[in-house]
């Protein structure tokens, strides 16, 4: 079993089909026989994210309770050491590789727990890859 970190981009397509790809898919299986960890406030981005969609009438309601069924359902492990690190390793990393704070968590992750990426986010994969994050093809 081999363990990634989960960025909320890639949770997206799980939720939304016309953001899903074949990568993303096929990731999604692989946790059939495998961990995501994800930063703290990963459930509140996604949250975000269900509820925008919902008050653009891209969701409804029904569909937003199955979409938290699926993710319940996910071997996804919470990191309890996001809010600890913002101040030091996070903000760090944000400043010196021009990403925001809440995309900085997921690479100050992957990297403390040497672990893959899965990320859709352009800046993200740039700034893992200068600091030999390994990101998932997504």
């Amino acid at each position: 079993m081999s363990a990634f970190v989960l960025d909320c981009s890639v949770a997206v397509a799980w939720l939304f089909d016309d953001e899903a790809t074949p990568a993303t898919d096929s990731l999604l299986d692989r946790l059939k026989d495998s961990r995501a960890f994800v930063p703290s406030l990963w459930r509140l981005e996604l949250g975000n994210v269900l509820s925008r969609a919902e008050r653009h009438r891209r969701i409804s309601a029904a569909q937003i309770a199955a979409c938290l069924n699926l993710l319940d359902r996910l071997p996804i492990t919470a990191d309890t050491e996001t809010d600890n690190r913002a101040f030091r390793e996070i903000l760090t990393l944000a400043r010196t590789k021009n990403l925001t704070t809440y995309d900085a968590t997921y690479l100050e992750l992957a990297m403390r727990r040497g672990l893959e990426l899965a990320t859709r986010d352009k800046a993200l994969i740039r700034a893992a890859r200068h600091v030999q994050v390994q990101t998932l093809p997504v």
